[in-house]
């Protein structure tokens, strides 16, 4: 039976009148030419099916439309009978698919794309498709500079049907920025005005390497806005780039640019009124603004202002408020009237207080920490601060805070906390040795969240050649549920410092006490302490001739009831390494009436951050103490002195070597120092992010000046036979502080905060201990 075939001839005559259209009655249809499609998406995209009657025109348009399903270079049809032949070449499928030259961008970014737009190694290759590929990667390398970038692409025939695409990228340079004009400039000259801007001419050969001539559409678009921002803050209200134009070089090297700008009048603030339901006296509106009349415009002024509006209104319950800063220019033509537009919506309440990531901390440890409660009117203020009360726990290195309005409820929120743990204390079984100490074995923990409870628990026992020490202490921080804290310690130490070449004495002690917190603000707090303890003094032949004589005269063992008190005010904005916000704390600490030692002791400290920027921080921290003896003229207990050196305090010296000599005995003691009844010390530091470090807030880098010293207000007695050998200045002297400066690393580990200094001293003096490399574990500073 002879065939009639249509192919082009079908699409042609689609174009014909329909008068010499042609139809017939499809019995059935045949698919010809498939290899790897299957019949059934060749009938799914083909709209005829058996026993329709159709028309060369409705052929036509069925052929076209399974063309356009991309799975073939060519589509025609034929006609046996009442039979419809469709005669199909498939498009080959990429086998290979190779991508060479790319540094700027990563392979597996690339073949995602490409995998995205249907190039991808099984997919059927259409040229159109890498054609329009070709022609958007080389616009994504244009908009980052590079407009010398190239694409080749070629296409090699593997076997029958499959294919292998190679995609070669030539990246090129990025143009750099030869000239930046400025066009219409009068009030400010170009060098003001290129200041502003990231990207800069390059100034020469020598010095071009260093500036940022490197030009790209986005950093372009970024200074534009920067420039717009300078000229409204300074009262030019109309101001507008009029066109920007971008010349690239004939090499494809270099970048001109041309700002054409209109800068408009100056104009000055004149009205400013509201408008809107204010929700709160007017004149404590007018008392938040920045901007007042009489002064040059300031779109800076005039966004602070609105955003100090409206946290207040969210301190009020109104947490979707929306405040609008609009100026409109003045009929006088020099003024512009400033309206603030208050749409403070419905009070809103919040519903629900939910909290995530606390896998170990009870949803109750941060329950209580909340000012915001649920059902109450939503106050940005109390979120915040309750966010702020959660950082200051110290068991989360990050607290997020999400408000999401409920759906249907447009007066109802809920509030979720985000938060992020981090280890809260350090638990640790070791053995190690010290020059000093001899071998150290022992066991610790020490948990600021003990069980998730929040509660504070240390529990230590150490043993070496000198000592043996084993303490227990317990705080519940909400023993009442208004926030009184109630905590116990009990503690036992046995010093045995014979052998070391710190000290030649001895004290064996053992004690327990108990302490209260009561706040008495949002970051204000008071303690109260009491504690027992009973101490005894040994003394060797080669003991400092101070101490033997206090031991001659006071006898070798005392019993005191110790009173305590603290007020403590936190600011900080972390419980662990912050880095802005400020800390004080007051202590006394007494012998009471009927104790063997009697006195008193004075201490401050104080800690100021200033955040420069997210990363970057100026820390100060500061410590004063003082104490003395009370109603009596007995020496203050050298024991209770104030130590200065090591970490903590000034680093580079060896801990609690500073401050004025001892007398050694005539056996060659070799005593350095009992403290002081007074302490000064101080620090300054740069804290600075580490690079290639993904989580900041888990360690912290510092370069720092300590300064400190211990004083004695008056020397103590020596034995009788060492008057002539001892050597004692008393008083406060600030000339013999010592200085010391380095570089310091606290590194939160899971085992607790981990803490490296090295430091070099300034102004050692001889008989002074020093250390360069000094390092803890289980406090930061």
């Amino acid at each position: 039976m002879k065939i009639k075939t249509f192919g082009m001839a079908v699409l042609l005559l689609a174009g014909a009148s329909g008068a010499q259209a042609q139809s017939f009655d499809v019995s059935d249809i045949r698919v010809e030419g498939l290899q790897r499609v299957s019949a059934a998406s060749v009938f799914n995209a083909f709209p005829v099916s058996a026993n329709d009657q159709v028309s060369e025109s409705e052929l036509a348009a069925a052929a076209r439309q399974l063309f356009e399903t991309g799975l073939f270079e060519d589509v025609s049809l034929a006609r046996e009978g009442d039979v419809l032949v469709i005669q199909v070449v498939e498009r080959p499928t990429i086998a290979q698919l190779n991508i060479s030259g790319n540094d700027q961008i990563s392979d597996d970014d690339l073949r995602e794309g490409l995998t995205q737009a249907g190039l991808a190694e099984g997919q059927v290759l259409q040229l159109s498709t890498l054609e329009e590929m070709e022609r958007e990667l080389e616009g994504l390398y244009q908009s980052q500079g590079r407009y010398s970038a190239g694409i080749e692409t070629s296409v090699e025939e593997i076997d029958e049907g499959r294919v292998r695409v190679d995609i070669e990228i030539n990246e090129g340079e990025v143009a750099k920025i030869r000239q930046i004009n400025i066009v219409g400039n009068n009030a400010f000259d170009d060098e003001t005005l290129l200041d502003i801007f990231e990207l800069e001419d390059r100034p020469g050969f020598l010095f071009g390497w260093f500036s940022s001539d490197e030009y790209s559409r986005e950093a372009l678009a970024g200074d534009i806005e920067r420039l717009r921002s300078y000229y409204l803050d300074r009262g030019y209200v109309n101001f507008e780039v009029t066109s920007t134009q971008v010349s690239i070089g004939a090499d494809k090297s270099e970048i001109f640019i041309t700002l054409n700008v209109d800068e408009g009048s100056q104009y000055r603030v004149g009205d400013v009124r509201f408008t809107g339901d204010l929700e709160i006296g007017e004149q404590q509106a007018r008392d938040l603004l920045t901007i007042e009349r009489g002064e040059i415009f300031s779109r800076q002024e005039l966004n602070a202002s609105t955003e100090a509006l409206r946290k207040r209104l969210g301190a009020e319950g109104f947490a979707f408020a929306d405040v609008r800063g609009i100026p409109e220019v003045a009929s006088d033509g020099e003024t512009v009237d400033l309206v603030i537009a208050v749409e403070p919506g419905r009070r809103a309440y919040v519903r629900r207080i939910e909290f995530v990531g606390n896998t170990t901390t009870d949803d109750e440890v941060l329950r209580r920490e909340m000012i915001q409660m649920e059902g109450a009117p939503a106050s940005t203020d109390s979120i915040t601060q309750s966010r702020q009360r959660l950082e200051r726990l110290g068991f989360f290195s990050q607290v997020e805070v999400d408000t999401e309005q409920v759906p249907g409820e447009p007066d109802k929120l809920d509030v979720t906390y985000n938060v992020e743990e981090q280890p809260s204390g350090s638990i640790s079984a070791s053995i190690g040795f010290s020059q000093s100490a001899g071998v150290i074995y022992g066991a610790s923990l020490s948990q600021n969240n003990f069980l998730g409870t929040g509660n504070r628990v240390n529990i230590g026992a150490q043993r070496s050649d000198t000592f043996t020490s084993i303490n227990f202490g317990f705080t519940d921080p909400y023993w009442t549920l208004d926030g009184i804290s109630r905590g116990y310690n009990v503690f036992y130490r046995e010093t045995d410092y014979e052998d070391s070449d710190i000290s030649t004495y001895s004290t064996d002690a053992y004690g327990a006490g108990i302490n209260f917190g009561y706040p008495i603000s949002e970051l204000s707090r008071l303690n109260f302490g009491a504690s027992a303890e009973d101490l005894t003094v040994k003394t060797y032949f080669d003991t400092a001739s101070e101490i033997r004589r206090y031991v001659q005269d006071e006898g070798d063992s005392a019993q005191a009831l110790k009173l305590n008190a603290n007020w403590t005010r936190n600011n900080l904005n972390r419980g662990i390494m912050p880095t802005s916000g400020n800390y004080q704390r007051l202590s006394v600490e007494t012998g009471a009436p009927g104790s063997d030692t009697q006195y008193y002791k004075f201490s401050a400290r104080a800690q100021q951050l200033f955040a420069l920027s997210d990363a970057w921080s100026l820390k100060f921290t500061g410590d004063l103490g003082y104490a003395d003896s009370l109603g009596s003229n007995d020496p203050y207990p050298f024991y209770e002195n104030f130590y200065a050196g090591g970490l903590g305090s000034v680093r580079g010296f060896t801990s609690n070597t500073l401050g004025q000599r001892t007398t050694p005995s005539r056996e060659g003691g070799r005593d350095r120092t009992l403290g002081g009844n007074v302490l000064v010390e101080g620090s300054a530091a740069v804290l600075f992010p580490l690079p290639f470090v993904e989580n900041q807030n888990s360690l912290q880098a510092s370069l720092f000046l300590d300064a400190g010293n211990t004083f004695l207000t008056s020397c103590y007695d020596v034995l009788d036979e060492d008057a002539s050998r001892q050597r004692c200045d008393s008083g406060v002297d600030l000339g013999n502080l010592r200085y010391s400066a380095g570089l310091g690393l606290s590194w939160l580990t899971p085992v607790g905060p981990l803490t490296f200094a090295v430091a070099e001293p300034l102004n050692e003096e001889s008989g002074d201990d020093t250390q360069f490399f000094q390092f803890s574990l289980g406090q930061s500073f």
